[in-house]
This record gives structure tokens, sequence and C-alpha cells, in this order.
């Protein structure tokens, strides 16, 4: 198991506590309103108070430090959902043992139809980097088409993507999106955005219909073990997603 502190973080207070300790949620609250939590000094009664990580931390005359990041990497399988519990379909946490799972989150979610790599965290910063707009974090994807391609539309779509195209319900276009021909009805899709259900929407656009969808890479990291297996990050892996 390998954990990797990244960056400078903030957090809630109760937040704090419980990856300082075993305490639940619920249990750490009772602690701070209690009055056993203080921070560089002063009593906190309020769960909800921001804290860096160089403050000092004190439950009950001990100091606290919280655990290190974790930064792990999951082939989805078909047919389950991206959350931490079972709905309509299992939820692919199931694949995932580790401890505290509860405080994990996939940063970058995929449809229950839909498999490939999805980035599990437990670091908020480090998760915004990968989704927020702002920071044009590529994902590449494999696409089968319910359409066979001619040379002559597949230069088109490519142009299209390249320009930006219109989705329905969206007011601007799409950001410049690069496409890759593989077969005459499989290609390669990286985009910059992750705007809901894009990729089959942007098909849809120009006339066409996504029959699998497979993600194989998010920024500089690519899907490297079996369908329902996982591994953590590497520590220059997980760093590229902090610069």
């Amino acid at each position: 198991m390998i954990f990797y502190p990244l960056m400078l973080f903030i957090m809630r207070l109760d937040k704090f506590v419980c990856k300082s300790t075993e305490l639940t949620k619920i249990e750490a609250i009772q602690h701070i309103h209690l009055g056993e939590v203080s921070v560089n000094g002063e009593m906190a009664r309020d769960e909800a108070t921001q804290v860096h990580e160089n403050n000092t931390i004190m439950l009950n005359g001990a100091r606290l430090k919280t655990r290190d990041f974790r930064y792990i990497l999951m082939h989805k399988p078909a047919g389950t959902i991206c959350s931490n519990i079972d709905e309509a379909y299992p939820s692919l946490f199931n694949y995932l043992v580790v401890d505290k799972a509860s405080e994990l989150h996939i940063a970058g979610r995929l449809d229950a139809d839909t498999t490939g790599l999805v980035l599990i965290t437990d670091d908020g910063r480090w998760s915004f980097n990968i989704t927020s707009p702002i920071r044009q974090c590529r994902k590449v994807y494999r696409v089968e088409l319910s359409r066979v391609l001619t040379i002559e539309q597949a230069e088109s779509i490519a142009t299209r993507f390249k320009n930006g195209v219109q989705l329905q319900g969206e007011e601007g276009l799409t950001r410049p999106a690069k496409l890759e021909v593989i077969s005459s009805n499989e290609v390669l899709l990286t985009i910059t955005e992750g705007k809901f259900h894009q990729v089959k929407r942007m098909f849809s656009a120009v006339g066409n219909r996504v029959v699998l969808l497979h993600r194989e890479q998010i920024g500089e990291v690519r899907l490297d073990v079996e369908v329902g297996q996982w591994r953590y990050l590497t520590e220059s892996e997980a760093l590229s997603f902090s610069q």
C-alpha cells in the first residue's frame, strides 16, 4: 500500500479529525461540540471550521496528524456505477478493498455502460485538477460507432470536432477535440472537458451513435490493469495532476 502526500491542503475540522483518527464523522463532531478539540491553542466548537495541515490541532491533549492522501486507478467494468454505494447498478467500490473506503470519491465519473479508467481519491483539490474545465485535463476514449465511416466522413467529423460542435442544450461549442481513426467504425477521441454524456452527444451531433465507450487515458495516466482490478498510482503519476 502506497500513499503520497502532494500539496498543502485546507479542510473542515470534522474531516481533519476523521482523517487523523478512527472516529466516524458523527463521533468527531461530538468531540468538537464537547470542546475537546483545539486549533492553535484555541478551543474550536464549530465542525465547519477550516483548518490547514500546518495548524496545531489537538484532541484531548494529543496532537493530530492526518493520514496521507490516496490515489487509485481502477478498470471499471460495464454494468457498474461510479458511486460509493449500490443503486440501480452495483457500485464499482465493490471491487475496491481498502480501509475507510467511504472517504474516497471518483475524479471523473463514467456511465454505467461505459468501461475503462477511473481515478479514485480522498484528495478533493487533486480531483478538482482533473475534473475542472479550467485545467483542460486530457481524457482519451475508444469509441465503437453504429455507422461505418468513410474516409471523407471521418475527415469531416475530425474537422468539426477540432473546431467544436454544438451540443443540444449547451450555449457554446465544445472545446477542440482530436479524432483518430482505428477502423471504419472504431475511433479514439481525446477531449479536455467533461460535459454530461459528452462523447455520446458529440457523435449524435454529427449523425452517428456510440455503441461502446471505453476510457483509456486521463492526463498522462494510461489504463494498465485488467477489468475490475485496481492499483495505487505511482508518485510521478499522482504528482502529474498537481502541476
